[in-house]
């Protein structure tokens, strides 16, 4: 699918207050479960945004993600030497901070009707481009718990593996560092 194919059939836009969504299934249990019950109370107890994709031609909610605050910090890391690698390698002397402030994907689904089509590498792409371009919230990094099935479409996507301290349970921290959209 074509960006301008995207753009012509769906539209992306924040779950309102007090709006909730009455039909959705991606095959995920939990995924479906925060959709329709729990993102309004994430939304009204301000720890969570949800956004929605929905189908032009019939209103139908067909995906949608949900982004908090986070950050990078030491406690990410087995050590502090690992910690310093991550840092010198992105950041100048004087950039050298304990942690650094990110965006969480908390929640990322795609209904099972619209799944193949690519949508979710570009919806990714919208939400990198949405914290880079104009610095909505200050955020060097884009996080994610991936699950395990997820992680190639991470990785294929940019994401790397904060550390390996997280091989065997079952999501993996990965981040994308929003400063390689200036390449």
């Amino acid at each position: 699918m074509t960006l301008d194919e995207f753009y012509k059939d769906y539209v992306i836009r924040k779950l309102e207050a007090g709006e909730s969504v009455g039909d959705f299934s991606c095959g995920d249990e939990d995924l479906d479960d925060f959709i329709l019950n729990d993102a309004p109370l994430y939304r009204d107890a301000l720890l969570a945004v949800t956004y929605i994709l929905e189908r032009n031609s019939d209103r139908r909610v067909v995906g949608y993600f949900s982004l908090a605050n986070d950050r990078i910090a030491i406690k990410d890391f087995p050590s502090n030497n690992e910690f310093n690698k991550f840092r010198r390698h992105r950041f100048v002397n004087d950039k050298r901070l304990t942690n650094y402030p990110s965006v969480k994907l908390c929640r990322f689904a795609l209904s099972q009707e619209v799944k193949g089509k690519h949508i979710g590498s570009i919806l990714l792409d919208f939400m990198k481009r949405y914290f880079f371009f104009d610095n909505k919230t200050g955020c060097r990094f884009m996080t994610v718990d991936a699950y395990h099935s997820a992680e190639s479409f991470y990785l294929k996507n940019g994401f790397l593996y904060l550390n390996s301290a997280d091989r065997d349970r079952p999501t993996r921290l990965m981040f994308y560092d929003l400063i390689n959209l200036e390449n």
